[in-house]
C-alpha cells in the first residue's frame, strides 16, 4: 500500500498501522476485508431501526457494527459505536438515536475512502 493510500485512509479515521498489526502485516488480507466492509449491512440495519425508533434492533445492528469497525481499525466509526452501544445498554435510546447524524457523517467518510481504493 503506497503512502498516499495510507494517508487517505488515515484521514478517513482508519488506523492503518493498527489494522496491519492486527492482520499480522498481511496487507492484501486487510484490503480484502476493507472491500468486504462495503457490503456489510449493519449500518443500513441500524439506520432503518433508528428511523423506526426501535431500540432493540438498533442495538443489535450498532453492536455488530461496533465489532466490525473495531476489527478493521475504523477508529473514528468505532469510537462512536462504542458510545452508542453504551447508551442503548443504559436504556438511553433517545440519546443513542440522536447520534445517528454524526454516525452517518463518519460512516460516509469511511466508506467513501474505502470505495476509492477499489
Amino acid at each position: 500500500m503506497d503512502n498516499e493510500t495510507k494517508m487517505k485512509l488515515k484521514e478517513a479515521g482508519i488506523n492503518v498501522d493498527e489494522a496491519l498489526e492486527r492482520f499480522m502485516g498481511n496487507e492484501n488480507l486487510f484490503l480484502k476485508m476493507l472491500k468486504k466492509f462495503t457490503d456489510d449491512t449493519n449500518y443500513a440495519e441500524l439506520k432503518a431501526a433508528a428511523a423506526k425508533q426501535d431500540p432493540e434492533e438498533a442495538f443489535k445492528a450498532a453492536h455488530s457494527l461496533k465489532g466490525v469497525s473495531g476489527n478493521l481499525s475504523l477508529s473514528s466509526l468505532y469510537e462512536r459505536m462504542i458510545l452508542q452501544v453504551s447508551l442503548f445498554r443504559e436504556g438511553r435510546s433517545g440519546e443513542a438515536f440522536i447520534m445517528m447524524d454524526e454516525i452517518e457523517k463518519v460512516y460516509t467518510k469511511t466508506i467513501n475512502a474505502i470505495k476509492e481504493l477499489f
